[in-house]
């Protein structure tokens, strides 16, 4: 057994005995105290143990954000226990794999997400996991407030837990079959926290104020990890829905330093009319990872923003701590002598990269190859598949799969995937999710769903369809078919009809060649999007 670490619920239970009456958190005109959100933790753990939960059990979350998603992490993390929150935009179906997979002991969910739960109940029957519901519980269901009650005030009582102690499971499509668990520990992201201090907002204190514009799920998530550890209150937003005009009136109203985001939000944000109507100087780093932002984007940001914009690499697996490029190499000048244009930074402080070749061997400067990391953010394994964490973490280095190169400075620019993975506004897609829905439909006989670029989203999907002899299904049919089946973010945004698809001669359809044909046919445009 490793040694222990500090439980990850101490950074909460610290703020709240430092700083009781400040400010926590925010939403929809409600304030919460530190005090406040640890005292709510402290009784969600006590009655996490009440129902049986012990050290090491999984607690399912499909939350949109809000105080108890926010709550429900703090208290597993107190108890023990794995935090396992959901992409909200999955379908039932693919939450019921979850559930099942990670044999979750219990599911919190809020009630926009009753279907979900209904197909967990059905997929698992007796083995479904205990539910709680953030609102008003159905039967065989407990609520938020039940299993707090009798626990309030609780102590504030963090179990001793090891380095290696899992506490969060962040699932991350990988380049073939389902969506893997990336195993997350207490001594892993206790570097995580003081890496994104050090590197992403040096500086931050309580004084400080974040913006919550992304699922608490996925990067926000890990983001809110060091607001709490510095007291700095987080805003969460009234909705779901992005909304850019409240999105800059509560930047003006609260005096916003900070906020997490991707390119495609950032996008929105600084295109939108708002963003001139609401005074947004407080702002000291706008933090966007998931994709590549294109040039032209960061010039607008740059222009309506200023120095703020903070760029950084990496992946669920590494709780993006790969590579960061700060707002002082940020610039307008494509000339300039510090320009860095095209790259995504240099290695997080303790973290190192190297580029490799096909056989593993370590290339030099401007030699592109696969991108690998090593260093006290990489995850403990995948959950219960020691073949892809092998794989994965071959050689003592993690193996993301994308492809790039070093410059003789040591910044990373990368140029492209190993797998046909592609990111379209931050998700990770994989098109395998798409093609096996398309292909259960009865005119479908092949199908291919690749990602190419697009101006929005950074890259988008598209579908090549072979349709069965006599079949006419079109374009609106075959992508309504996968209504309530495939999350919306999955669905490829167009369809095109081929004859046939190419072929290798091991009878494998090549997407490179897909994709070259579809602009030699003029389908697509390059630099137009889709």
């Amino acid at each position: 057994m490793s040694a222990s670490v500090m439980n990850l619920g101490r950074l909460l239970a610290d703020t709240a005995r430092r700083l009781p009456d400040r400010a926590a958190l925010w939403q929809a005109g409600r304030r919460w105290t530190w005090s406040e959100i640890d005292a709510e933790a402290n009784a969600i753990a006590a009655g996490f143990a009440a129902m049986g939960l012990a050290p090491g059990d999984r607690v399912f979350v499909l939350s949109r954000n809000n105080p108890p998603m926010f709550v429900s992490m703090w208290a597993c993390f107190k108890a023990g226990l794995v935090w396992v929150p959901a992409n909200f935009r999955l379908s039932p179906p693919e939450i019921g794999w979850l559930v099942k997979h990670c044999r979750a002991r219990a599911l919190v969910y809020d009630p926009l997400f009753a279907p979900h739960v209904d197909a967990v109940a059905a997929e698992l029957g007796a083995g479904a996991p205990a539910v709680v519901a953030i609102a008003e519980a159905r039967a065989g269901e407990r609520s938020w407030d039940e299993i707090g009650a009798g626990h309030r005030p609780a102590p504030s009582v963090e179990v001793d837990v090891a380095y290696d102690h899992p506490c969060w499971f962040f699932y991350t499509s990988g380049t073939t079959g389902r969506p893997k668990a990336s195993i997350l520990t207490h001594g892993q992201l206790n570097f995580v926290v003081n890496n994104h201090l050090a590197d992403l907002m040096p500086g931050t204190t309580e004084s400080d104020v974040s913006l919550v514009v992304a699922p608490l799920s996925h990067g926000a998530g890990a983001h809110a990890l060091s607001q709490v550890a510095r007291g700095a209150m987080s805003v969460l937003m009234p909705s779901e829905r992005l909304d850019v005009e409240e999105a800059w009136r509560l930047v003006e109203h609260h005096r916003v330093t900070n906020m997490f985001t991707v390119p495609t939000i950032v996008k929105l944000l600084i295109e939108h009319p708002a963003v001139d109507r609401y005074d947004h100087a407080s702002l000291r780093y706008v933090i966007y990872a998931g994709a590549p932002m294109y040039r032209a984007d960061q010039k607008l940001a740059l222009t309506k923003l200023g120095k703020v914009l903070v760029q950084y690499f990496g992946l669920g697996e590494v709780t993006g701590n790969i590579t960061v490029l700060p707002p002082h190499l940020h610039t307008l000048d494509d000339d300039a002598a510090d320009a860095r244009i095209g790259t995504c930074g240099y290695p997080r402080t303790g973290m190192e990269i190297k580029i490799v070749d096909g056989e593993g061997r370590r290339l030099g400067p401007g030699e592109r190859g696969e991108i690998c990391t090593r260093g006290l953010a990489v995850f403990a394994g995948y959950f219960e598949n020691p073949e892809a964490t092998a794989k994965a973490l071959k050689g003592g280095w993690f193996h993301t799969g994308d492809l790039g190169y070093l410059d003789a400075q040591g910044f990373l620019y990368i140029t492209g995937r190993a797998s046909d993975m592609y990111i379209s506004g931050g998700s990770n897609v994989y098109p395998r999710d798409a093609e096996e829905v398309l292909l259960t439909h009865p005119a479908v006989s092949e199908v291919a769903v690749l990602g190419v670029p697009d101006p929005k989203w950074g890259e988008a999907g598209v579908a090549v369809v072979v349709r069965q002899p006599g079949a006419g299904a079109g374009e609106a049919e075959l992508i309504g078919f996968l209504d309530g089946k495939l999350a919306k973010y999955k669905w490829p945004r167009r369809v095109f009809f081929w004859d046939e698809l190419p072929k290798s001669g091991y009878g494998k359809v090549p997407k490179h060649l897909i994709r070259q044909k579809l602009y030699d046919q003029g389908a697509l445009r390059q630099g137009e999007g889709i």
